[in-house]
């Protein structure tokens, strides 16, 4: 018989919230507005140097290689494909971009969904800078990671609209 799952299915759950599952905050919902060149543009006169397409070809790579570490082979590079865009593009084209975002991120989900139970979270597992770290630490992470990024999209896309202000 094996344990409670609820601190797992909750930890699953949040992790599906923050990549599109929160209609407002979501990293997903944060790219349904953009316009074409808003995935390559940079707001005039900033110091921005990360594009959105950049910004989200990093959320992807952080997925695969997260997964890749704590529950496969630990055999990525982060300098090799497929985790670095063919030609020395800083990102793949969006609609590749986006499948390969979802692929990570539906891999990290089923990681997750294969343990046994809520002991498992306390495992330590191996990060890809090479620290062993407990699974639900590397699952607050990455959950924070797509939150965070969503944020920084948002607000990205807002200075591209010329729309960074408070709407009162």
């Amino acid at each position: 018989m094996t344990g409670s799952r609820i601190a797992l299915e909750t930890l699953v759950w949040l992790s599906e919230d923050a990549f599109e599952g929160d209609p407002a905050q979501s990293l997903l919902a944060n790219l349904r507005e953009l316009r074409d060149e808003d995935w390559t543009g940079l707001p005039a006169g900033g110091n921005a140097k990360r594009t959105i397409a950049e910004i989200v070809e990093h959320v992807a790579w952080a997925k695969w290689m997260y997964t890749d570490y704590a529950f496969g082979s630990a055999s990525l590079a982060g300098d090799q494909p497929p985790m670095v865009p063919a030609g020395g593009a800083g990102a793949r084209p969006r609609d590749e971009l986006l499948a390969w975002l979802r692929e990570g991120h539906g891999r990290w989900l089923a990681a997750m969904r294969a343990l046994a139970d809520d002991t498992e979270l306390d495992r330590p597992r191996l990060a890809n800078w090479g620290e062993r770290l407990p699974t639900r630490t590397l699952a607050r992470i990455l959950l924070a990671h797509d939150f965070y990024h969503a944020g920084e999209i948002n607000h990205l896309r807002a200075l591209l609209h010329g729309s960074d202000g408070w709407p009162y």
